[in-house]
């Protein structure tokens, strides 16, 4: 079984679903509500578990009734901890809207822990930005194995964590935010001349574009909702480097995926299994 090592963020998520985003400030009203795990590294890491990895999660969880019901939910979906405890845990308001998309406000949490815990073995590891201690050493770790070790390319990204990571896939707005520059393929010629890896960005129904020209497109799928799905793009495409497989083929392994996410509404247990990606 493929030993995929994530870092980074967990969250509780408090979902609304909404006629219609707001626009404007107001009382507005929701038509269902759910208290869910989310969160960039714990969603990739219900994602590499659901399609058969050994997903290890590290992670940091307030000292308070949250964190241990996220651990709960996290232990029950799979994933092996690695958690440091302490402080407040993380939580996002989120509005889902019928088409899928979506507005999140975030708490970052509060007096977290900096120092992460040791690091088990692991043939892939995944990183986003939001622990940069851990991040770092994750993705030391990996350079020095040799590991293909992914960094997910959010808003305020830092150079020195991207500089570490084997493949670095931002976010459309990530991609723009990192270079400053607007219009996509210019910002990914830049960013890619800045960092010694592969730099990719993803575009939503777009698919994965490389710096190299790679363009892996996604499949077409009704959205309905795309809450976790690129956190889950991000996590299963690691898992596929980790067992081995090249570039594009990973690229479309974690389109379909998160392909398969945006035709499911809900959290973590919507997300396809090793049945649904054969």
């Amino acid at each position: 079984m493929t030993r995929l090592l994530v870092c980074g963020i967990a969250v509780m998520d408090y979902v609304q679903r909404v006629d219609a985003l707001p626009t404007r400030e107001g009382k507005h009203r929701s038509r269902s509500f759910e208290r869910i795990g989310g969160g960039c590294a714990a969603n990739a890491a219900v994602g590499a578990a659901r399609l058969g990895g050994q997903v290890m999660l590290v992670t940091r969880l307030g000292a308070d009734a949250t964190g241990d019901e996220l651990a709960a939910m996290l232990a029950g979906a799979g994933v092996v901890p690695a958690f440091a405890r302490g402080g407040r845990t993380p939580l996002s308001s989120v509005m889902v809207d019928p088409a899928g998309e979506r507005m999140i406000v975030n708490f970052p949490g509060e007096a977290l822990p900096e120092t992460p815990p040791d690091l088990p073995a692991f043939d892939a590891a995944l990183c986003d930005c939001r622990w940069p201690e851990a991040a770092e050493a994750v993705l030391t770790a990996a350079r020095a194995a040799g590991r293909p070790a992914v960094l997910d390319g959010e808003k305020f990204t830092p150079e020195a964590l991207a500089a570490l990571a084997s493949h670095v896939v931002f976010s459309a707005p990530g991609l723009r935010d990192f270079t400053g520059t607007d219009a996509l393929p210019e910002a990914l010629a830049q960013a890619a001349a800045r960092l010694p890896g592969q730099v990719a960005y993803t575009d939503g129904a777009d698919g994965v574009t490389w710096a190299d020209g790679l363009h892996v497109p996604a499949p077409a799928v009704e959205a309905v909702d795309t809450l976790g799905a690129g956190d889950l793009w991000h996590g299963a495409f690691a898992l596929a480097l980790g067992r081995g497989e090249d570039r594009e083929t990973a690229s479309r392994y974690a389109n379909r995926a998160a392909a398969i996410k945006c035709t499911r509404p809900g959290g973590w247990d919507a997300y396809p299994t090793e049945k649904d990606l054969p």
